[in-house]
């Protein structure tokens, strides 16, 4: 009576601890995957700002705009088969003083680009119950280049 009463508590051990191990496994997975796409974003982002960013493109508006689109969709292409989504914004550094010799030619740029994961599973419904992570994790590396010295990281 006492083996068969232990084989019984191993199995109701076992059905109670199953799904918070798969929840911890879960947890573990989509981790290693963010700080995997993080790593690679943070080797990426400066090496494509620094060939497709730094051209000084007179203005702001379109051009700017046009950069900037152009350093998302080679961020994108750059991240490969990682699932998340990729925001480029563009910010000019003025020096403040409109009487400047130089206020034509325009200062540093600033790329700040956003990485946003979204764990897995996202979107998959079990038995009429969404699963899902309710959160969605943001890295955010922002470049600062001078246009008018190539290759200039600052």
């Amino acid at each position: 009576m006492g083996v068969a009463e232990e084989r019984a508590q191993a199995t109701v051990e076992m059905a109670v601890m199953a799904p918070v191990l798969i929840i911890v496994a879960l947890i573990v997975y989509n981790l290693m995957v963010f700080i995997s796409a993080t790593a690679r974003f943070d080797r990426v982002a400066p090496d494509i700002v620094l060939a497709h960013g730094a051209s000084p493109v007179g203005g702001e508006g379109a051009a700017t705009a046009a950069v900037a689109a152009t350093v998302k969709t080679e961020l994108e292409r750059a991240m490969g088969t990682y699932d998340i989504e990729v925001e480029v914004s563009v910010a000019e550094e003025e020096d403040g003083s409109p009487t400047a010799l130089l206020s034509l030619v325009g200062g540093l740029r600033t790329f700040t680009c956003t990485m946003r994961f979204t764990p897995w599973p996202q979107g998959l419904a079990l038995a009429g119950i969404a699963l899902g992570a309710p959160v969605r994790l943001t890295h955010e590396r922002a470049v600062i280049v001078d246009p008018w010295r190539p290759g200039v990281i600052i």
